[in-house]
């Protein structure tokens, strides 16, 4: 699920450092890490988490031994957080991080996850933005676990109107074209939800059965992915008034 692994941005400057995701503690990771900062003579003063799933996030208390001087930052997800234990210092929507003379601002993008942010960097137009795209593929919604479509299609929306130069996501390559990604991701998710709602009338009424005329062919190991997508889509149109559910069935609303 997350291709050639994972991304995390070391930004240095003078002898301060700020690393934007903690990773999963992987020891070459960590030696990268600590190598970048004696080459720079800096010192890792504060780590930006992008969201809290365990390959963002569960890096945090292996950092936090390596170099006790750096504070953690993220949006709080309470029902998340706990798993990883270091001090949680909260940031929110609008919150300024300095970077020497520079500074990123804090996007409250959620919809992947409840607490996801991206982060700004107005000065050369770039945005390091986590799990909410990856060049040449899609991103899980997980409606099981805190994902929610219709805060997905915003974020996306809000990062199309900021008109960014590049993205830095968490996996995959840099994304140098960012209008032309977003705009396909948005047309991407409408063309799933016309497709859930054309199951739906054909009587497919269950996620499985959606998720099988949607994707089928799909390999069995991205099959949950499928379903948990297929959910968010309808959950989102039952908000809408669009669709019903009843024990796990799921049929147009009656006009």
């Amino acid at each position: 699920m997350t291709g050639a692994g994972n991304n995390t941005y070391l930004l240095v400057d003078g002898a301060s450092a700020t690393l934007i995701d903690a990773g999963v503690a992987e020891p070459r990771h960590l030696a990268n890490i600590a190598d970048a900062l004696d080459h720079q003579g800096a010192r890792l003063d504060r780590v930006l988490v992008t969201h809290a799933h365990e390959d963002h996030a569960s890096g945090a208390v292996a950092l936090a031994a390596a170099h006790p001087s750096a504070a953690f930052f993220k949006c709080p997800w309470p029902e998340q957080d706990g798993r990883f234990d270091v001090p949680w210092h909260p940031i929110a929507d609008g919150d300024r991080i300095p970077l020497g003379n520079e500074e990123l601002v804090v996007l409250q993008t959620p919809g992947h996850s409840p607490d996801h942010l991206v982060f700004w960097h107005q000065a050369t137009g770039t945005m390091f933005t986590g799990d909410l795209v990856v060049l040449g593929g899609s991103v899980m919604i997980d409606a099981s676990h805190g994902g929610d479509l219709a805060e997905y299609m915003q974020s996306l929306q809000r990062l199309l109107a900021l008109a960014p130069v590049r993205l830095l996501p968490a996996h995959g390559a840099e994304v140098a074209e960012p209008a032309p990604l977003l705009r396909g991701y948005i047309g991407h998710r409408r063309l799933r939800e016309q497709q859930v709602v054309t199951a739906l009338a054909a009587g497919r009424d269950t996620v499985p059965s959606i998720a099988e005329s949607i994707y089928d062919g799909l390999a069995a190991a991205l099959v949950p992915a499928a379903r948990e997508n297929v959910l968010a889509h309808l959950i989102k149109l039952q908000r809408e008034g669009r669709v019903v559910e009843e024990d796990g069935r799921w049929r147009p609303t009656a006009t």
